[in-house]
């Protein structure tokens, strides 16, 4: 079989888009060399001729070479909608319309329509045997007729699985292509039919070849007749129960893999398959096993590294590796700070403070994820938040407005007067990747702006306001989030030229305190 795979590999290859109808084409012409072993069968239960022979034998092939045309036509015409692929078209709606109509080539051709083609064509062979064998009674003919049937069913089991094997490179190549949760359809015979199917007709036919060769040349049409009623007497009988056991051993853990494949799918990485032997079947659901073990140890490790950086960036890393070049890009910077967090620190233990954080960020980091923004680094109490990078956010300044705008809600319901804030806002260009050495690297995000919202946080403790933002990220905002009201212009640490900075109107520590703030001088005012 590995021997005919590449050989079909390699016809493939050298044919390109010819390579299915040429195929199938010499395929078909395999009729011939059934109709002539159907006759060389006839000949073990009746005595032949030479003349009669070859006679019966042109009358045969000329039928079937007819069939074949006939069925020839009909499966190119079932080609046509694999026939953009086959051209060179790779868009996702000719990949899915070449894989259904490969795949549900073989079942088609099993059509009743078709069926009845290959069927009127045996008829005739029949009755043209019962003529040249002047044989009397209608008991001959339909024994003949009976006869042409088994040659008829061994030929449709063979074509059948014929054309899978053709179309199977083909097939690789286009699922290999297939858009991911394309509908595909289901247009092939299940493994359960093709065996309860394909083993009796093999029995059938073996069955009665058996008969004949075994025979002591005083066999009669008669026999012929009754050959053919015994073996398929069995096989559907003795023979059918072998084959449904046989199909149950093959099919159970062929349907145990499919269902904990789905639970796998649907994210339970403890599901297990089952292993009840050492057969291809047993070291299959040994293999599985082991991958979903792999799988979970993989997902473990993504949650476990998802506690410490952003998730989005964790899957990522996972998917590019970890060293993410840095890139220039626009973002917005959110810089928080927990104002006189270090008086509290004195007065508290370590285990407090650090309870304290926990519960401080765990309320705060979710609201920035909720924007599209992620914690990029924590800073004692402080926390740098990034909308825009690795994830581009064409509206990265309204998000983080947005972001901060909650934060300054959620911490005054949720904290009261017990904890105050202070949030800096800037937009600007940085280079973000990965940066580090040693062994230890970590995702950030490096410019000016990032230093301009750290200052423009600082400030929100002389004018009162919990949330400022700078010109820079105004101008680039596109939703009307609040009022706006300017402070003052400022004079940073570290900046020549000063800076425009903004406050929403609800934002403040209160009207009156907002208000005498503003009126209040500012550092470098």
């Amino acid at each position: 079989m590995g021997a005919m795979r590449a050989a079909l590999g390699f016809l493939h290859r050298k044919l390109g888009r010819h390579y299915l109808r040429v195929l199938l084409t010499l395929q078909f012409q395999l009729a011939l060399l059934v109709a002539l072993g159907g006759l060389t069968l006839l000949h073990l239960y009746q005595e032949l001729s030479w003349g009669q022979f070859f006679r019966m034998l042109a009358v045969a092939e000329g039928l079937v070479l007819l069939d074949n045309v006939i069925q020839l036509r009909a499966t190119f015409r079932l080609l046509r909608p694999a026939d953009p692929w086959l051209r060179g078209d790779r868009h996702p709606i000719a990949v899915v319309a070449a894989w259904r109509a490969l795949t549900g080539l073989p079942l088609d051709f099993l059509r009743p329509r078709r069926a009845l083609a290959t069927l009127l064509s045996v008829v005739p062979i029949a009755v043209y045997l019962w003529f040249e064998l002047d044989q009397p009674g209608v008991l001959s003919l339909l024994v003949l007729l009976a006869g042409a049937e088994i040659v008829l069913l061994y030929g449709v089991v063979l074509r059948f699985f014929g054309m899978e094997l053709i179309l199977r490179p083909v097939v690789e190549e286009v699922a290999r292509q297939l858009p991911d949760g394309a509908e595909l359809g289901k247009t092939t015979v299940t493994l359960k039919w093709r065996l309860l199917a394909s083993l009796p007709a093999i029995n059938i036919i073996t069955g009665v070849a058996v008969a004949g060769l075994s025979s002591t040349g005083q066999a009669t049409l008669r026999d012929l007749g009754v050959d053919v009623l015994v073996a398929i007497a069995v096989a559907f009988t003795l023979s059918f129960e072998l084959s449904v056991l046989l199909s149950r051993s093959i099919l159970t853990p062929l349907r145990d893999l499919q269902r904990v494949t789905e639970q796998v799918a649907a994210g339970d990485f403890t599901a297990r398959v089952p292993v009840t032997g050492t057969d291809e079947t047993g070291r299959l659901a040994g293999s599985f096993n082991e991958m979903v073990q792999g799988l979970q140890e993989r997902e473990q490790l993504r949650e476990a590294f998802g506690a410490y950086v952003d998730p989005q960036l964790a899957d990522r890393v996972l998917a590019e590796g970890v060293a993410l070049e840095g890139e220039e890009v626009e973002v917005s910077i959110l810089f928080l700070d927990i104002r006189a967090f270090t008086a509290f620190a004195e007065r508290a233990s370590a285990r407090e403070v650090v309870a304290r954080l926990n519960d401080f960020f765990e309320t705060v980091v979710p609201v920035l994820a909720r924007h599209g923004g992620h914690a990029n680094k924590f800073i004692g109490d402080g926390l740098l938040g990034v909308f825009g990078a690795p994830d581009r956010h064409p509206d990265h300044a309204d998000r983080a407005v947005a972001a901060a705008l909650e934060i300054a809600a959620v911490v005054r319901e949720r904290y009261a007067e017990e904890l105050q804030i202070g949030i800096g806002v800037n937009s600007g260009p940085v280079v973000a990747g990965t940066v580090g050495g040693g062994g230890h690297i970590e995702f950030t995000v490096i410019g000016d702006p990032v230093n301009t919202a750290a200052r423009v946080e600082e400030v929100t403790r002389a004018t009162g306001d919990v949330v400022l933002l700078t010109e820079a990220t105004r101008c680039l905002l596109t939703r009307e989030h609040v009022p706006l009201r300017e402070r003052p212009t400022v004079e940073l640490k570290g900046k020549t030229e000063r800076v425009r900075l903004w406050a929403p109107a609800v934002s403040g520590a209160g009207d009156g305190q907002a208000a005498e703030a503003a009126e209040a001088p500012l550092p470098g005012a």
